[in-house]
Formats: structure tokens, sequence, C-alpha cells
């Protein structure tokens, strides 16, 4: 494999990707000078994008490599880290490339800052430079550059997670995900993921002999047999139910829901997770891998502290990832003495994305009804509230809804528009 054939080893940023996609299952070794670059490269596998790689670490840098790729098959990715100058650097990748499949990738962390090197180590064929000190999420960029694809993500999957049993995240990821896709006419799909006791069957009047149970089990890239196992209960909105049963226990591996996660994300453009309140392995993969994560609270104590914790420990499980948001719901609950939602979110270091004023009587007929607040109560002004809430979390811009309605629906600027 000769390196400066300029198509030993490809390089290039692949069409139409973007930083927020993930990337395909590859494997990645590393050779590192130092620790604190091998500490660097561990801490990528913590980004959400990284959820599909296999990466090693090794020491002995560029030498460390060419002995082994002399006895060892090449992985997708090899990074090394040197302090060459370019007249050193370039006769020493040339002899990494020898011992190198043509298909593999080279990535090379430096300590000289010098454009003239960067230059000339693409011109030879070198995927990417990057200068150190550097931070886990350029490493993770340059990677999703290189190998992430547009049929890797196409959909933003969004998961809705009560604070606190009976907060409401599942009425209002429900009515959020229809008020959106309806607006937007854009294909969506609600995974009800309380398996025993989900709801999404009865606010959606719906009753299917199959459902998510069944969506779980199906193997990778099985689209056809997901689109039959989906409820279609209005134009641009489908449904994956939960049994609702207790005639069996449900336990779900970590890593349960990765493959069919991955098949909707694929295939519709806007994935709602009605996410149980619960803290089991599943869940947390489940609210690391996912694009955006609302908590629903009401303004108490005890929801302040439970969503005290779960942003704690979901910007611990997210380091690079978009922070959490934060609805309140119910609030104006008679003889209930409340926290302010400024002082709410504050205290939880957390954007407040939207305030739900409490109505019994409207959510109360909904559900009675089986049908969404759009549905019985189309010209509601919640409704405006609930589509600039799924505009920003879907990642649009919001500012038109909120300028011309109530001061309920006032998103904060860096809101209103989230990649």
């Amino acid at each position: 494999m000769s390196l400066l054939t300029g198509d030993a080893i490809r390089w290039g940023i692949a069409g139409g990707t973007t930083a927020s996609s993930a990337i395909p299952r590859i494997t990645i070794q590393a050779f590192c000078d130092t620790a604190q670059t091998a500490q660097l490269l561990e801490s990528t596998v913590h980004d959400r994008r990284m959820a599909k790689v296999a990466l090693t670490t090794h020491n002995g840098g560029i030498a460390g490599a060419i002995e082994t790729y002399k006895h060892n098959p090449t992985p997708n990715l090899i990074i090394v880290e040197t302090a060459l100058d370019l007249e050193a650097l370039l006769p020493a990748l040339a002899r990494l490339a020898q011992s190198c499949d043509a298909a593999a990738r080279i990535v090379v962390l430096g300590h000289l800052n010098d454009v003239r090197l960067y230059r000339e180590l693409l011109r030879a064929g070198i995927a990417d430079y990057i200068v150190l000190p550097a931070v886990a999420a350029q490493i993770v960029t340059s990677i999703v550059e290189l190998f992430a694809t547009t049929e890797t993500q196409v959909g933003r999957t969004i998961g809705f997670v009560s604070a606190k049993g009976g907060a409401g995240g599942s009425t209002l990821a429900h009515n959020i995900a229809w008020s959106t896709a309806t607006l937007l006419n854009q294909d969506s799909v609600i995974l009800d993921m309380d398996l025993p006791f989900g709801t999404a069957g009865l606010n959606f009047n719906q009753d299917p002999a199959k459902g998510l149970a069944q969506a779980m089990a199906l193997q990778p890239g099985d689209q056809p047999a997901l689109d039959r196992l989906m409820s279609k209960i209005a134009n641009h909105v489908n449904l994956l139910t939960a049994p609702v049963t207790l005639e069996r226990s449900f336990d779900p591996t970590e890593h349960a829901f990765d493959a069919l996660l991955a098949m909707c994300r694929a295939s519709t453009p806007i994935v709602v997770l009605d996410i149980p309140h619960a803290w089991t392995a599943w869940v947390r993969r489940t609210l690391s891998t996912i694009d955006e994560v609302v908590i629903v609270a009401e303004p108490d104590l005890a929801n302040l502290r439970n969503a005290k914790n779960l942003v704690d420990a979901l910007k611990s499980l997210r380091p690079d990832a978009s922070a959490p948001l934060l609805v309140l719901n119910k609030i104006g609950l008679p003889r209930r003495p409340e926290i302010s939602p400024a002082e709410f979110a504050q205290s939880i270091d957390c954007p407040l994305l939207g305030q739900i004023p409490f109505d019994a009587a409207l959510f109360g007929m909904a559900a009675n009804n089986g049908q969404m607040i759009a549905e019985s109560a189309p010209n509601h002004k919640i409704n405006e509230i609930f589509r600039a809430i799924g505009l920003t979390v879907t990642g649009h811009d919001a500012t038109q809804i909120a300028e011309r309605t109530s001061p309920l629906l006032k998103l904060p600027s860096f809101l209103r528009k989230r990649a």
C-alpha cells in the first residue's frame, strides 16, 4: 500500500453529513505517544454518536502502529499521535501505509500547528490532521465526517420523561408529536416504551394486536416488518403501542431498543419516545443516545429534586450532546404551593422550554374521548404551545409562532432554532 498514490488511503467529507449524525459500526485503533492523548481518545466513546464504535488505544505512536500491522489486520480507522515534523513524518506514514489494507483510513494527531504540514498530509492521502491539544468533540466530529452517511440518521429522536410519576410526560409527548407532525406535514412515529402500563393506546383510542413488543424482536433493517407493526392513527402520525399486560414480566436488556431505534431513525423524520418514569439500564442507554431529552415536571419540591437528579445524570451521560430541556406541566393547580417556573429552571440549571397551565376539564375530556387536544379543542391556545415546543425540539424555528401568540409561548432566543 503506497501512501503517495493519492488513493491508497481515502479521505474526504461524506456528502450531506452533519455533526449530529451517528457513526456506523466501525473499528478504531489508536496509537498514542502520551497518556493524556490516550485518555482523550478513550473519552470519545461517551459521545452518543460513537455508540456503535469499537475503539482501542495502544502505546507507541506511528512506530507501534507499523509494528502491529505487520502481523495483524487493519481496522477501519487508524489514529496515530506524533511530534514529527513534515520531513520525518511523511516517510514514517509511508512505511505505515505499506503495512495497512488499502481501505484503511488514517487520522494523525500532531503537536505542530502548521498549515503546510496539514496540506501536505491531505495531499498524501491522510484522512485528517488534528492539532493537539484537542477536545473529544473535535475528534468525534472528524470521524463523523469520514464515516457517517445521510442514510445513517434521517429522523430526529425526542424522548419525553417525567420527573415524577403522574407529571404528564406521556400526555405531552403524544400531543406534541401529533401537533408537530400535522403542522410540518412530516411522518412521525410514537413509541410507547412503558411496556406494562403504557397509555398511548388509550390516548389515541387504539387497541392493535401487535406493537412495540413485536417490533423489539425484529431483525435489524427489517423495515417492511416494522411498517406492518405500526398503527396509523392520522396523516403523518404512526404509533407503536405497549402490550399493557401483566401476564408476563418485561425486563429489557440495556441494548434492547438499539436496533428498533436505528430503524425508526432511518425511515421516519420525527421519532417521539414516551419513556417511563424509571431508572434502568435500558432507560439510561436510550436517554444517552437520542437527540433531545425533554423532562416534564410539575412545579413542586419532589419534582424539583427528581428533575435535578435527572439533569445531573443526563449531563454526565451526554457530555457532548445538547442539554436536556424542561417543560413545566399543570401550572396553577388550585391550592398547591408552587415553585415559580424561573426559579425551578434556575435551580436545576436547565433551559425552560414551555409552561403548560393546569386544565382538568380540557385534558380530561380529550383523554376520555381517546383524542388529542388538537382534535377535541382545535381552537384552544394550548395547541400553539404544543406546536412551538415541537418545532423547537425538531430543530425548526419557532419564532413565527412564538411572536404572534400569548406570552406563554415566548421561548428563549437560544431555543428558537435548536439544530
